[in-house]
């Protein structure tokens, strides 16, 4: 028939339509069809009429295929249940046409037969990569050979490509596909890309169920492996040969025994060995198990530092690491002198395996602890020849009251507190290298899990160590120095409080027994040496900051400034711009004018940003080819415009009604200034309005102040009918919250000054708590204060009275620079802050 079709140049044939809605035939095949619908039955019919021609046309949906194929009934069959069937053979695709008449009820159409026309060399790869890929799948699915050596021998390019039609694969939608793609190139690379993606489909399930069998197999072998092995130990241990240990468990056993571990400690991991011996490697909790063993065996369990008691030497690297802070280098001279002394004379052992032997142990707490017992008389021992009673049991006895291992400190935690910048943080580095102990930096910002401080419950997915644990890890020893850092914004939330569980941690009568949950054993903390940072006590819970022993970081003068410039901030911001000392000059002069006229700050932090800037522009000028050393006279050629001018603060009280007060914030000390103004009459009722974000006590001194002036008007020789109008109170830098009572006499001599027109005299500070009364009372940060107050360029200070020993704290320097009067009464106050009348 195909001779027929070719013989007759492929010319339009009207045949009838038989529709198959289920499947797809194509050229070549020879397939028996059951003829059940009357639709089909006519077609068939009239299928006589066309030399037993006819088209099969798929139907997907309610849609017929553009393309069908021309077939030939061979034969009518009867087929099983006695239902009429056909043999038929595809000849060629054919392309539907319009609808033609004919005889009978069948559908009748024009179809133009299309044979493939394709020189097989052209599509040899593809013929030759499909055959492949189909082989592939074939071996997949385990086909016999049979099935592999009929596609070899499929030669028809069109017709290879057409068994993609018998692929399982392969669904309705691309069978109608491939069959509706007439150009042969196209239709082998449609079938190839979609057999090539069968197969990569199937090489991933083999690979999974191989996975899947090798491990099946390999667990079965483990489990029978193990039950021998476990009938291996019983029977050993009925024999009395003891258990037999394998490698992990001896692994373990052996890194036991070769670290000094407390007794207690031992006991307990040689018991998780044991369970690990006995736990099947299926069950989760052996890899639990082991991660626990390798936890507490990372712990440098024994391992000490020793102290180096040279107070000499601690003292030079105290010095040339930090300049200033005296307070807090005198303090710990002086602990470590407390511990020279104590070794020197037997007191302490130099030594001490499980006793502290931090420098700070001997602080004096806020509490009395349990006192020690002489060298002479040991506790827990009877005198010999003694009669053992209840408090003299016999050697050897158990002591109910036994103190459990490590001794109890009687240390305080060094706690530093002040504004950024100042040192916090650097200065613990240098403690651990003037003591030669490790370091290690647990930084607390933000942490609110108490399981970050305390560590997760072993039953927990990813369980961990706490941070002590882990940072004791880190540091290697035994008794580092740990510098928790930003304590005071440590949170809390629904998964615990961090600072109920650093009570624990930071309480010397109770560290020595600081249990993790993670490692479920005691840790001895005794020996370490916490030092905590903080910028504002206020956060700080009151019964963790009771276990904190305060230094106040307080800030630096402009000539420690300068000092701390040139001997450290200017060397590290030359070597990181890749300069070295000699390729850039600067004066102390012009570091002085850096700091006065680009920073007002307490600490040195933004004084290096602009030292970083000036380097970085002095290695521009080098790298252009400038000669060396770049001489800095006027720093403002390199930095730009001054920001900070000193006579800001005297500007601003060149009116009536304003006056300087000086204030403490979390950056450190600094000038808050008072704007009054007095509005139209009210009528007597004389109300008072605050802005500036102000705090409840902020308010009420504001309101204590006005009244002081109203009940005192005529011995202050003020206006009554001036007092009694509306007053506008405000503090500029409304979008910082404000709160405390210290500017107290600050309104009460903007609200006078306003009310007389005498306007406060220029360079003058204050700050005090004002009563109705007029007395001032004392209040706190007097150092942070007076600083600010010369950094801004203030000349005089007005103080409470009862601060007058606070002052001491105050640099010399400062002191010798100032004006300072010391008041008991806002009456002093108004006479010495109001010009006088003119």
């Amino acid at each position: 028939m195909v001779d027929q079709l070719e013989s007759t140049d492929r010319a339009q044939l009207t045949v009838p339509l038989l529709p198959l809605p289920g499947g797809v035939v194509v050229p070549g095949m020879v397939v028996t069809i059951a003829v059940e619908s009357d639709e089909a039955k006519a077609a068939i019919a009239a299928a006589a009429d066309a030399d037993d021609r006819l088209v099969l046309v798929p139907k997907v949906g309610d849609r017929y295929a553009t393309v069908g194929t021309l077939a030939h009934i061979d034969s009518h069959d009867r087929l099983r249940g006695g239902r009429k069937g056909i043999l038929v053979r595809g000849l060629s695709r054919a392309v539907i046409g319009t609808g033609a008449t004919g005889s009978g009820d069948a559908t009748w159409v024009r179809v133009d037969p299309v044979l493939d026309d394709v020189d097989p060399d052209d599509v040899a790869d593809l013929t030759r990569d499909y055959r492949a890929i189909i082989t592939g799948i074939l071996e997949h699915r385990g086909a016999g050979r049979t099935l592999s050596t009929a596609i070899e021998e499929i030669t028809d390019p069109g017709q290879l490509a057409d068994t993609a039609v018998y692929s399982p694969d392969v669904d309705l939608a691309q069978k109608v596909e491939v069959l509706e793609t007439l150009d042969v190139t196209v239709r082998l690379e449609k079938v190839t890309a979609w057999a090539r993606e069968v197969l990569a489909e199937l090489d991933v399930r083999s690979k999974i169920r191989a996975d899947v069998g090798e491990s099946m197999e390999k667990r079965q072998r483990e489990y029978i492996l193990r039950e021998q092995l476990k009938a291996i130990r019983t029977e050993l241990r009925e024999m009395g040969a003891g258990p037999a240990e394998d490698d992990d468990g001896q692994d373990y056993r052996t890194r036991v025994a070769e670290a000094a571990l407390p007794d207690d400690v031992r006991t307990f991991v040689t018991k998780e060995i044991d369970r690990l011996e006995r736990t099947s490697e299926q069950s989760p909790e052996q890899s639990w198990i082991r991660t626990w063993l390798d936890r507490i065996l990372e712990l440098p369990w024994g391992e000490r530092s020793d102290d180096n008691l040279d107070l000499d030497r601690a003292r030079g690297v105290l010095d040339a690491d930090h300049t200033g802070l005296e307070e807090v280098k005198d303090r710990l001279i002086e602990q470590l002198a407390v511990r020279k002394l104590r070794i020197e004379r037997g007191l302490d052992a130099a030594s001490e395996p499980v006793a502290s032997s931090s420098p700070l142990a001997d602080w004096p707490a806020d509490t009395d602890t349990d006192t020690e017992t002489g060298p002479d008389t040991p506790t827990g021992t009877p005198e010999p020849g003694a009669e053992p009673t209840d408090d003299n049991p016999p050697v050897g006895d158990p002591v109910e009251d036994e103190q459990p291992r490590g001794r109890r400190g009687s240390g305080a935690i060094l706690a530093l507190v002040g504004p950024p910048g100042v040192g916090k943080t650097s200065l613990g580095e240098s403690v651990a290298r003037a003591l030669g102990r490790r370091f290690v930096r647990v930084a607390l910002g933000g942490v609110r899990d108490e399981a970050e401080i305390r560590g997760h419950r072993r039953t927990y997915v990813g369980a961990q160590p706490g941070r002590i644990a882990r940072a004791m890890t880190e540091a290697g020893s035994m008794n580092p120095v740990v510098l928790l850092d930003e304590i005071d914004k440590v949170g809390g939330d629904y998964r615990g409080d961090p600072s109920a569980a650093l009570l624990e941690v930071l309480d010397p009568a109770q560290n020595h027994t600081f249990r993790d949950h993670y490692l479920e054993v005691d840790l001895d903390l005794s020996d370490v040496l916490f030092i905590a940072t903080a910028n504002v006590l206020e956060t700080i819970p009151g019964p963790l900051l009771d276990r904190l022993e305060v230094v106040t970081l307080d800030g630096y003068t402009d000539a420690e400034k300068v000092t701390i410039a040139r001997d450290h901030l200017l060397t590290r911001q030359l070597t990181n711009a890749g300069l070295s000392l000699d390729e850039v000059e600067i004066t102390d002069e012009v570091l002085r004018h850096v700091v006065e006229g680009w920073t007002r700050e307490a600490g040195v932090r933004q004084l290096e940003r602009q030292l970083a800037k000036l380097t970085r522009k002095a290695a521009v000028r080098i790298a252009a080819g400038d000669p060396a050393p770049i001489v800095v006279e006027d720093p403002s050629a390199l930095l730009g415009r001054q920001k900070v001018f000193r006579e800001d603060a005297t500007d601003r009280v060149d009116v009536p009604g304003v006056a300087t007060g000086l204030a403490v914030t979390g950056v450190g000390g600094d000038v808050l200034f008072v704007e009054t103004a007095r509005l139209d009459d009210d009528g007597g009722k004389g109300s008072l309005h605050l802005t500036g974000q102000l705090g409840d006590v902020m308010q009420e001194s504001a309101t204590i102040a006005l009244s002081f002036l109203r009940s005192h008007a005529e011995e202050l020789q003020l206006d009554g009918t001036a007092l009694g109008g509306r007053f506008h109170v405000h503090f500029p830098a409304g979008a910082i919250p404000k709160d405390g009572p210290s500017a107290g006499v600050t309104m009460t001599t903007a609200l006078a000054s306003l009310v007389t027109g005498r306007k406060v005299r220029a360079g003058v500070g204050m700050t005090g708590e004002v009563t109705l009364q007029g007395k001032v009372l004392p209040i706190g940060g007097v150092k942070q204060k007076v600083l600010a107050a010369h950094r801004s360029g203030l000349d005089t200070v007005l103080l409470p009275k009862r601060n007058e020993a606070d002052i001491d704290d105050v640099p010399e320097s400062v002191r010798d620079a100032m004006t300072i009067h010391f008041v008991e009464d806002v009456r002093d106050v108004l006479s010495l802050a109001l010009e006088p009348v003119e």
